[in-house]
């Protein structure tokens, strides 16, 4: 039934007061099936969440189902808290009193810090926030919105739209491409073309444009408008200035360790030919365990127990989780900083080289005049890049996990044909690059854009796709795809084709002579 008559200033105000009346009646229908006694809940829900509920019950029941099945919706920060250490999976050590006692709800989190959200609006007369953030999570986890910040994923956003580089091959991608009969031009993405492709992982910038009133059933309505929303990226800028979404891994309304534990949440990102990471992983021995047994894991518990709880890592094993033995010893802390458990940074960049110091690659400046980390002919920018020191106790982070159950020869075995690979791959792009450069120099392709022509592309496929391919491959032992699905095979076909244009191009310029 719709309560609210556009054109009709007179019944607007009655319908308004229809619908309050409404609202309280589906409060006092609603609320009392949302109360523990339907089982699933048996702790206190703040007035005001059950306020939120009462109207969202109906309105978008399918988001309250999901959040009931979370754990936020069954525990108090104070019971979370009083977990021994290992098992804690809050940070914090102190709360807020008003948090304190109930259940993290609507309210809890989306009326949060308003005074720092720049995209706060009055819904149901309460100052309300559309995004949570990373800094509002940090409320009960401290240490993981910390970490987090010093990820090169919660720099996303930055590392790729501060540098200019990088923006002219968002274009050579993402651009719209126009034929004139002679040549091709291509004119720059819009801005809902790069929030749905690069930034649809690295994350968008959330700005305010305005409020735009709505016709509800509950009556008009003002709600906040924001360019590049939706999004969930990693390195999201959000309104109050923090960065990330911690719903990229933890899905909202259920924010389940679960999920982000299985493979499947990573490869929303580390799926493409780009970063094969997921199709790698599906075809290892890993991957292969983890398809076939998984069922029978605990992937809820904390900590988690190798051997036990599960029997072959994940993505999560590696990278992120609080891993123990089967007498409680701890094997790897949890870190949602990622990059400290990684020596070198193998993909998305020319060469692979030692992880760089700050998260903010945007920095990064070459005496060259290139944004990068190494030189063209892949000589590494030192100080930019963390130090042989800081890259032998990641690998002896990483090693730990791996010698929970593998042998020592076998650990240092596979690590020393993961470093041969690092250093034929990057030989394998120095190739491609010193043949790209001799066309320029030849004047067979122009180096005012290193990335719009035919021998260009040719040679960025070399890196972003095969190199990639060939190192994770290795990495994760996902053989094949370091051999013939776009690893070894490929890079020496492309230098092969890559020699052939280049002849065609010299006979070309030989005739036009």
């Amino acid at each position: 039934m719709r309560l609210y008559q556009k054109d009709n200033r007179a019944s607007h105000w009655v319908n308004r007061m229809l619908a309050a009346a409404l609202m309280n009646l589906i409060m006092l229908i609603s609320v009392p099936m949302l109360m523990p006694a339907d089982g699933w809940c048996d702790s206190p829900i703040s007035d005001a969440s059950q306020e939120c509920l009462a109207c969202h019950v109906t309105a978008t029941p399918t988001i309250v189902e999901d959040w009931k099945k979370s754990r936020h919706a069954a525990t108090t920060p104070s019971q979370g808290m009083s977990k021994q250490a290992l098992e804690s999976r809050v940070s914090a050590t102190k709360v807020p009193e008003d948090l304190l006692n109930v259940v993290v709800g609507c309210a809890e989190c989306h009326t949060l810090n308003t005074s720092q959200h720049k995209d706060v609006f009055v819904h149901n007369e309460k100052k309300t926030h559309l995004t949570v953030t990373p800094r509002d999570c940090s409320t009960c986890h401290p240490t993981e919105a910390e970490q987090y910040e010093k990820n090169l994923m919660a720099f996303a956003h930055t590392n790729l739209a501060g540098n200019k580089l990088y923006g002219q091959l968002m274009t050579a991608i993402n651009g719209t491409v126009r034929f004139d009969g002679q040549k091709t031009s291509i004119t720059p993405p819009n801005e809902k073309t790069e929030s749905e492709s690069c930034f649809s992982c690295h994350g968008t910038k959330l700005e305010i444009k305005g409020l735009k009133k709505r016709d509800t059933d509950y009556g008009e309505m003002e709600f906040v408008e924001m360019s590049g929303y939706p999004n969930q990226g990693v390195g999201r800028i959000n309104p109050d200035g923090s960065r990330g979404s911690c719903s990229s891994c933890h899905s909202r309304h259920q924010f389940s360790i679960k999920l982000a534990r299985q493979p499947y949440t990573c490869s929303q990102c580390h799926k493409g030919p780009d970063v094969p990471a997921y199709k790698i992983y599906s075809v290892s021995k890993h991957g292969n365990i983890f398809s076939s047994m998984s069922k029978e894991w605990n992937l809820d518990t904390v900590p988690w127990t190798a051997g036990k709880d599960f029997t072959s890592p994940t993505c999560a094993t590696c990278h992120v989780s609080l891993v123990v033995d089967s007498e409680g010893k701890v094997i790897s802390k949890r870190t949602h900083q990622m990059s400290d458990r990684l020596p070198w940074r193998l993909l998305g960049l020319i060469y692979a080289h030692a992880h760089p110091k700050s998260p903010d690659t945007s920095i990064i400046q070459g005496k060259d005049g290139l944004p990068l980390p190494t030189t063209l002919d892949g000589k590494p920018l030192s100080e930019f890049l963390i130090s042989s020191d800081e890259q032998k106790t990641r690998k002896i982070a990483m090693q730990g996990i791996c010698r929970t159950c593998h042998s020592e020869g076998w650990v240092n075995g596979h690590w020393e044909r993961l470093e041969n690979t690092i250093k034929t791959s990057n030989e394998m792009t120095l190739t491609s690059t010193e043949m790209l450069s001799k066309a320029w120099k030849e004047k067979l392709a122009n180096p005012d854009n290193i990335f719009d022509e035919g021998i260009e592309k040719q040679w960025i496929e070399q890196w972003l796709f095969f190199a990639n391919s060939t190192r994770l491959a290795s990495a994760m032992m996902g053989t094949d795809y370091g051999v013939f699905d776009n690893g070894r095979w490929a890079m020496t076909k492309n230098i092969q084709d890559m020699l052939d244009r280049i002849n065609f191009l010299r006979s070309v310029q030989k005739k036009e002579k």
